[in-house]
Order: C-alpha cells, then sequence, then structure tokens
C-alpha cells in the first residue's frame, strides 16, 4: 500500500537534489548555505518519521537559523528572458499550463476515487492521506507530462525547481512551519483557553453566535498566525468541536470545509502569510502591501458568506445529533 511515507520519501529526495544542484551553482555567492537549507529540509523529509521529536527540532532550528540568515538566494546567472526561455514561450503560448493542471485534476480523481482502487482486496492508497498522496503522484505525473512533451535537458525540471525555491526562500517552509505551529498550540491547551476565553465575552447560546464566533476566529487567527492550517486546530477545539458539533449537533465535516475557507479570508490580507502576500509582491517589485490591498475587498465579502453558508448548512445536512 502506497503511504504517506513514501510521498515523504518524494519529496526528500527533491530537496536532496536541489541541495546538490545547488552546491554546483557558482553563480550563487551563497550557495552552501542555500544548498545546507534544502539539505536539513531534505532530512527532515526522509528522517523526520524515524529520529524522534528532539532530532526533529533540531532540524528546524537549522532551517529557521538559515532562513533567517537570508540562506537561500538565487544565482545572478539566472536569467528567465533567455532566448530559450522565449522561444519557448512563443511556440507553445498559453499550452505551458497544461502539464500544471494535471496536478490538481489528479489531486481530485485521487481523493474522489482512491477507496475504489484494490488489489487482493486491500487498498492501494492509504484512505486517510489520500489526497496528499494523489497531489505527490499529480506531480509526478506532470513532471512526466512535461519531460515527454518538451524534451527539456535531463536535469531542467530540477534546475528550474530549485531556482523557484531559491527565489522564494525562506517564506516556502512557512506553511510546514505554521502547521506544525498549531498543532503544538492544540497539544499546549490553547485552544481550551481560546474557548473558556470566548464563552465567557460572548455567550454562545445561539447556533448563529457559534457559527459566526467559529468563522471570525479562524479568519482572526490566521491573521495572525500567518496560515490556515495553524488556526484550524485551535478554533476546532475551542468552538468547532464543543459547541457547535457537540452543543448544537453540527455535521463535522461541512463545518471543517467551511471553516478553512473562512480562515483563507485571513490568509488574504495578512503580511503573516509571506508566501502568498509579500513573495508575490516582491518578485513582481510592486509596494510590498499591493496584493493584501488588492485581495481585501474580496476577503470581507467572502467571510461574510462563508458565515452565511456554515449556518444554513451544517446543521441542516448533519447526521450527528446532540
Amino acid at each position: 500500500m502506497i503511504t504517506i511515507e513514501h510521498a515523504y520519501v518524494f519529496a526528500g529526495l527533491v530537496f536532496a537534489a536541489y541541495a546538490l544542484l545547488g552546491i554546483r551553482d557558482t553563480g550563487n555567492p551563497r550557495r552552501l548555505w542555500s544548498a545546507g537549507m534544502w539539505g536539513l529540509l531534505a532530512l527532515a523529509f526522509l528522517l523526520g518519521s524515524h529520529i524522534g521529536d528532539m532530532a526533529n527540532g533540531a532540524l528546524a532550528l537549522g532551517l529557521a537559523l538559515l532562513g533567517g540568515m537570508g540562506a537561500s538566494r538565487h544565482s545572478r546567472s539566472d536569467n528567465l528572458h533567455s532566448a530559450d526561455h522565449v522561444a519557448r514561450a512563443a511556440r507553445y503560448g498559453n499550452a505551458l499550463f497544461a502539464p500544471a493542471l494535471v496536478i490538481p485534476a489528479t489531486a481530485v480523481l485521487g481523493t474522489l476515487f482512491a477507496q475504489y482502487l484494490l488489489l487482493n482486496a486491500h487498498p492501494v492508497f492509504d484512505p486517510k492521506q489520500a489526497t496528499l498522496i494523489s497531489l505527490v503522484i499529480g506531480v509526478i505525473l506532470a513532471w512526466i507530462v512535461a519531460v515527454l512533451w518538451l524534451r527539456p535537458p535531463l536535469l531542467a525540471p530540477l534546475e528550474e525547481g530549485r531556482r523557484l525555491m531559491d527565489t522564494i526562500g525562506w517564506a516556502a517552509l512557512l506553511p510546514q512551519m505554521l502547521a506544525a505551529l498549531g498543532a503544538v498550540f492544540a497539544l499546549a491547551g490553547v485552544g481550551h483557553a481560546v474557548g473558556t476565553l470566548v464563552t465567557d465575552v460572548v455567550p454562545l447560546v445561539h447556533p448563529f453566535a457559534a457559527v459566526a464566533a467559529y468563522c471570525v476566529g479562524m479568519a482572526l487567527f490566521t491573521v495572525v498566525m500567518g496560515n490556515a492550517f495553524a488556526a484550524f486546530p485551535v478554533m476546532t477545539a475551542a468552538i468547532g468541536l464543543p459547541v457547535i458539533v457537540h452543543k448544537f449537533g453540527g455535521d463535522v465535516a461541512i463545518m471543517s470545509a467551511i471553516g478553512m475557507l473562512s480562515g483563507f479570508c485571513g490568509t488574504l490580507v495578512t503580511p503573516m502569510a509571506a508566501n502568498f502576500n509579500v513573495v508575490p509582491a516582491a518578485l513582481l517589485d510592486l509596494d510590498r502591501n499591493a496584493v493584501i490591498r488588492a485581495q481585501m475587498p474580496t476577503a470581507v465579502p467572502l467571510l461574510i458568506a462563508n458565515t452565511l453558508l456554515m449556518y444554513f448548512l451544517v446543521f441542516h445536512f448533519s447526521t450527528h445529533h446532540p
């Protein structure tokens, strides 16, 4: 059976390749630092499940140290406007995006149909991780499609991936770090503390009040923490499960899905989500807050819509009864 560990191994091998290719990049004055950063990340994926919490913590501290020192920096020799790039863009046009579409298509199909893929009456994919495994398979398929179609040099996909990761830098690590932070907060009982605080200030005696507190709380915590994955365990432990599900009988799947969408509304308006809001502005030479200003008129109405949507769906389609 294909498990999440296989996905971790694939990611680890890719980052290990970035580290090795980075060492060869003589145009990058900080190539050893950059290679060290991607090398540590490769070790985290390859060995993280086997080396214990202390060693994983040391790897995380090493990544934070290298990221804070600006270890990741792209080569001065990189040139996206080379004659070869321009010629390929002119030849294929928007069709160049086709391989990228293979990734979400595979992820959706895998999520929906992985449970039906059996080998000797056993599932081919771990059902609990079907989405992530399908996403990795989608990346591999997109890679194969692009190579067979465009016929680039053998190492070109890895070289371009390394260049992009060096350009994004430390912000590429934020989702993983912040998701881990959310798990730490949940284990530390932050969700219970927040729930006590909220119920003391806002009496959650009506289902709509609970839904509004949960959705707005998801957005606000995401603004502070920079990632909805970090906010989710805190707000779900604080309000989602004890109040919406257990007290009022809401559906946990609907609550979770719309709750994450509410958190993403916070992602749209926070500089803490640097990989979404700050890095694109930096790459395009825009004002640092330009992306946030453009997204704010969407974020607020979307949060209101998510709150109303959850209220009308989470209780009416629930199979759970208080």
